[in-house]
């Protein structure tokens, strides 16, 4: 009998050491700030991770999958009347069309390690149902990961004030990268 709880408890070791360890993000204690850039000024703000976690074999970071509540869009830069109208503008179907798509999806596909807790994420984005590859740093440590991304809106179809799809938009044009600088905590 205990010679067949050995071995069943070595093969459950086995099967999860092969898997990994899932780290969840504590959703309190995270967070995701935004900074986009237009040719007059710029604006910001955050936004929330609905749900997420890290996947860790030996230590070294193997995959990751993170929902981002659309939803949850602010503008911190602004206030009253103008930040009312920006976040509704952002959530429109000018840009992220929430109301349709009010989840982003990021998922690790590869993470090559470049030295102790730092590595080159390649990832799958996913914002308004169109995916694409990304490719960023992060630096994992004491139980938080840092990130700082930059993602090309006009890959997905957000064409507001882009001067990728529309000619002479002089002073109007709204640069199509924007940063977005992720603390998670695990």
């Amino acid at each position: 009998m205990k010679k067949k709880l050995f071995t069943l408890l070595l093969l459950t070791s086995i099967s999860f050491t092969a898997l990994g360890q899932t780290m969840a993000v504590n959703n309190e204690d995270s967070s995701i700030h935004w900074l986009a850039k237009k040719v007059t000024g710029q604006h910001e703000g955050n936004i929330s991770i609905a749900e997420g976690n890290l996947v860790v074999l030996n230590n070294t970071l193997t995959g990751g999958n993170f929902e981002v509540d659309m939803n949850s869009m602010t503008v911190t830069d602004l206030t009253g009347e103008y930040k009312e109208k920006l976040v509704g503008h952002l959530k429109s179907d000018d840009f992220f069309g929430v109301a349709k798509f009010p989840k982003a999806n990021l998922e690790i596909t590869n993470a090559i390690q470049k030295m102790d807790n730092h590595y080159e994420v390649i990832a799958d984005l996913t914002i308004k149902g169109i995916t694409n590859s990304i490719t960023f740093n992060m630096h994992i440590e004491n139980k938080t990961a840092i990130s700082n991304l930059t993602i090309d809106r006009s890959k997905f179809d957000i064409r507001y004030g882009s001067d990728s799809f529309f000619d002479n938009l002089g002073d109007k044009t709204i640069y199509d990268n924007f940063e977005i600088h992720v603390t998670l905590k695990f």
